[in-house]
């Protein structure tokens, strides 16, 4: 079991990547294979893309540096539907 501290520094001393962390974060949620975990689930290959070219200079200094992220269904996520837990409510914020 990995730990946000241990992720981090393997991703900033390139012991690892965040494209492996990607990867195996998908391959454990197909291993669970519960589809009540998540509501709404990127597409790993779209995940893969957006990690691969990183969004600026010096990324691995940011704060979450290739960590995966969940985001309750009542939070606003570009791409996604929020949905507070009620499907007639839902609505999909636009960038």
């Amino acid at each position: 079991m990995h730990t946000l501290a241990s992720l981090l520094a393997a991703h900033r001393t390139r012991t690892s990547t965040p494209l492996k962390t990607i990867h195996a974060t998908f391959q454990r949620i197909r291993a669970v294979d519960d589809a009540a975990i998540f509501i709404a689930l990127r597409d790993e290959a779209a995940v893969v893309s957006d990690a691969a070219t990183p969004a600026r200079p010096h990324a691995s200094d940011l704060l979450l540096y290739g960590i995966p992220v969940a985001s309750k269904d009542n939070i606003d996520v570009a791409g996604l539907p929020t949905t507070a837990a009620c499907p007639g409510l839902a609505y999909t914020p636009h960038p």
